[in-house]
């Protein structure tokens, strides 16, 4: 018996002891669990979504005026005035230069009085056929002399004809005296001051250059020329913008309206050319700028900031923090990419938070505590 009641009792003494052990066991539990969330670190997320995303492609280009015409002098003369400013913008039919016009007003009025002349003669000449017309009926003047006055007239009326044209060369003459705009534009610096000798030989006074619309000419390559076709996109649809040597875009908007007809074999490309209104004056004949070329209908697509990006070996991923706070890594196939955001077309869901700040803190497998990044609206919001 004493052995039988002194294991019983012994048995009851163990359970009082192990009772209290397994209460503990689960706290020492928990509070392990609360010490790795409490060393999970921090990081900035944000939810996939879905947008629309155009898709977008840059060349570089090169400015091209629609019309620039190099102002030469037609005539020989001194130049006596020049009526602009260097940088000016000039209308159409403005006299820019003045050459003395007097050597040439003269000889104009000399050609009028060879007119005056030859019309003169022509009138003698017609009087003295008329009067051998009648000779010749009376038989007081032979044939030969009748023929003879009929030339006569006739080398008058020449005459006249020679002399009208004489005159509207002198006139054209005095009118080359004024160099005038055959456009309106922007005109360069002039070549020749006043008081110098100018003539057909003297080459370029200036250069104007038309500035309310400009081209903008850029390569395109064979390939990036069919993936347009495959994508159904018309050039007249293309929406076309300027980027500016800051960066930013101009405002205006271009139109593509000419495609080169041949390739360049040396770069398998095409020349395109784009039209862009040009009130505000920021393009410029030569300048150098980026042309950026968007889809006129955006495709939907799922999207993430390129912050959120990372790649190695493997390629292309990012940290996807799920909803029990483990961290996972994603690896991706990327679409278009425009104004910080880009296209995910495998590797994630929409509503997934992906790791935008803080990647450097997190690995595959461990854990994270997820703070999702405030738009524009909430941090309005909180600051109020």
């Amino acid at each position: 018996m004493s052995g039988f009641w002194g294991g019983l009792r012994w048995l009851i003494v163990g359970l009082f002891v192990l009772h209290p052990v397994a209460p503990a066991a689960a706290e020492d539990e928990a509070k392990g669990q609360q010490a790795a969330a409490a060393q999970a670190p921090a990081v900035l997320v944000v939810k996939a979504k879905k947008q629309s995303l155009a898709r977008q492609t840059e060349f570089v280009g090169r400015v091209e005026a629609l019309e620039k015409v190099d102002l030469r002098a037609r005539v020989s003369g001194f130049l006596r005035e020049r009526k602009f400013d260097a940088g000016a913008e000039v209308s159409k039919g403005d006299i820019l230069y003045l050459i003395e016009p007097e050597p040439f007003e003269a000889a104009l009025e000399q050609r009028q009085a060879q007119l005056e002349s030859a019309v003169a003669t022509h009138d003698n000449a017609v009087l003295t056929l008329k009067r051998y017309k009648d000779l010749e009926a009376k038989q007081a003047a032979s044939t030969a002399q009748l023929d003879q006055k009929i030339a006569d007239e006739k080398t008058a009326a020449a005459g006249i004809a020679a002399a009208k044209a004489a005159v509207e060369d002198a006139k054209i003459n005095l009118s080359y005296t004024k160099v005038v705009a055959p456009i309106s534009g922007r005109i360069g610096r002039s070549s020749i001051d006043p008081g110098n000798l100018v003539g057909p030989d003297s080459g370029v006074l200036a250069t104007l250059v038309r500035t309310d619309k400009m081209y903008a000419l850029f390569p395109v390559t064979q390939r990036q020329l069919l993936e347009a076709k495959k994508n159904g996109d018309d050039a007249k649809d293309l929406i076309v913008r300027a980027k500016l040597a800051d960066g930013s875009l101009a405002e205006q908007k271009g139109v593509i309206d000419f495609i080169d007809v041949k390739v360049d074999p040396r770069t398998d490309g095409q020349i395109v050319r784009a039209i862009f209104p040009n009130e505000n004056r920021l393009l410029t004949d030569g300048q150098t700028l980026r042309i950026v070329i968007e889809s006129k209908s955006p495709d939907e697509a799922t999207v993430i900031p390129t912050t959120a990006l990372a790649t190695d070996q493997q390629g292309t991923y990012t940290f996807v923090v799920t909803a029990d706070n483990k961290v996972e890594r994603r690896n991706l196939k990327l679409g278009i990419s425009r104004d910080g955001l880009i296209a995910v077309t495998d590797g994630l869901k929409v509503g997934e938070q992906v790791i935008v700040q803080g990647q450097q803190k997190v690995k595959d497998g461990g854990t994270a505590k997820a703070e999702l990044e405030k738009g524009p609206a909430d941090k309005q919001g909180g600051n109020q």
